[in-house]
């Protein structure tokens, strides 16, 4: 028989090391619902996670060498290229020419893409799950959650954009 991941309510731990599991426990339960419903929302623009994510990371008004964007990513080149491929299929990204460098190509969002790029930003930025809050209990979440992230989160621990 599993244990549930969660203790039921009503069973809170009485110690400070059993309130911080909990709460990790509860904030990565959040975090796996908040990403069920991006993925279902990001599928019905057509879209995988992956290539969403890279479209998402780019700037529409400043190209960027592909590179770049395997770094902004923390990927390897080489899925970058996969995933360039599709946005480019996609009519939402062009490869050009890079000015500066002729020998280098840089990734340019289409006006396509400047528009699926606004749609997956309210997709990543969908806050149903917090319908339930008040507005004071909103602010003290995000509060709470500034608190946690810019005191445990040096800049390098991930992109600060939604994922």
């Amino acid at each position: 028989m599993s244990r549930p991941i969660i203790a039921p309510a009503g069973q809170e731990p009485a110690d400070r090391t059993g309130l911080a599991g909990d709460a990790v426990r509860r904030i990565m339960h959040v975090a796996s619902a908040l990403r069920h419903h991006q993925d279902l929302d990001i599928a019905a623009l057509g879209l995988t996670p992956a290539v969403a994510r890279a479209l998402y990371q780019l700037d529409p008004d400043r190209p960027l060498p592909a590179r770049e964007l395997a770094d902004q990513l923390r990927c390897d080149r080489s899925n970058v290229t996969g995933l360039v491929d599709k946005l480019e299929q996609a009519g939402l990204v062009e490869r050009r020419v890079d000015p500066n460098d002729r020998r280098q190509k840089t990734l340019v969002v289409t006006d396509a893409g400047r528009r699926m790029r606004e749609r997956v930003h309210l997709v990543l930025s969908d806050s149903r799950l917090l319908t339930p809050l008040n507005t004071e209990e909103l602010a003290a979440l995000r509060d709470l959650v500034w608190k946690v992230s810019d005191g445990g989160c040096p800049e390098d621990c991930g992109p600060t954009g939604p994922a």
